[in-house]
């Protein structure tokens, strides 16, 4: 039975490379998209890359919780298994936009559709599956107030780099409680910081920035191959098998702070997600 590799957002910068190299690594290759006719051509050209055809575009709109429960649907009924779920998918809004589910868009794609996903791909996972969450540095800036969080980003005004670190805050906090609760099953779960990406987000930031920092920030700048190295490597390094609950930055674990190990609010925030995504379990 051939191994399955699921990456979201794999017609992306990070995403095309971490598909890539599932493509290579001999695993049949699912590409989690938003729009699958405009992700075509990156397949192809994925194929042209590789020489490896393996690879497949099934449409997955994170931001809308009925399409993620189809997607899981669709990928119990074609392989009733899954071996690798890279959660590359992630968003910046350029302001406060609400989703079908009454969700703020940012916290939508970067945490409660991700949640919602891996909560259904789980049961198809056996031992030795692995699961990557894409992560960012900037969950340090992060604060967590419910409900505002799920429906505004965050409370009071909405300002997007707040609203991001606080999404990716709630992600690294459920990739922490669930690396404990499914460790017995022999699945591992990790998160990835790719740190300062040639993506689409960072073109947005940059208009955040004078012409002199710019001029100091864009060396530090990595391409998507580089931002994507680490999460690479959790998902197919021999050496990280049986390593979960961790954060990692340049193939480096990270050792985090008492206080997002032990987060107060890391099972309020479970619970509260639970309670949303309830009737799509």
């Amino acid at each position: 039975m051939k191994k399955v590799a699921i990456v979201t957002g794999a017609n992306g910068g990070m995403g095309y490379e971490e598909a890539k190299e599932a493509l290579l690594q001999g695993y049949h290759t699912v590409m989690a998209c938003y729009c699958p006719s405009r992700s075509e051509a990156r397949r192809q050209q994925m194929i042209e890359e590789t020489g490896c055809t393996d690879v497949e575009i099934i449409a997955l709109d994170l931001s809308n919780l009925q399409s993620v429960r189809n997607f899981a649907d669709q990928i119990k009924e074609k392989f009733g298994h899954v071996d690798v779920l890279m959660n590359n998918a992630g968003t910046l809004e350029t302001g406060l936009h609400t989703t079908v589910d009454g969700l703020e868009r940012t916290v939508a794609v970067n945490y409660v559709g991700p949640y919602l996903l891996t909560r259904l791909l789980v049961p198809l996972m056996g031992k030795g599956s692995r699961i990557v969450n894409m992560s960012s540095c900037s969950y340090v800036l992060g604060k967590l107030k419910f409900p505002e969080f799920f429906t505004k980003g965050r409370k009071g005004f909405w300002q997007r780099i707040l609203v991001y670190s606080n999404s990716k805050l709630a992600f690294t906090l459920f990739s922490l409680n669930l690396a404990k609760r499914i460790k017995g099953q022999g699945i591992t779960v990790n998160a990835a910081d790719p740190g300062v990406v040639n993506t689409k987000i960072i073109h947005l930031q940059h208009k955040l920035l004078d012409p002199i920092a710019d001029l100091f920030f864009r060396p530090l700048i990595r391409t998507p191959r580089q931002g994507a190295d680490t999460a690479i490597h959790l998902m197919f390094d021999e050496d990280k098998e049986g390593q979960t609950g961790t954060f990692c930055r340049s193939n480096k674990i990270v050792k985090l702070g008492d206080k997002y190990v032990h987060h107060k609010q890391m099972q309020e925030l479970w619970d509260e997600t639970e309670k949303l995504v309830q009737k799509f379990l």
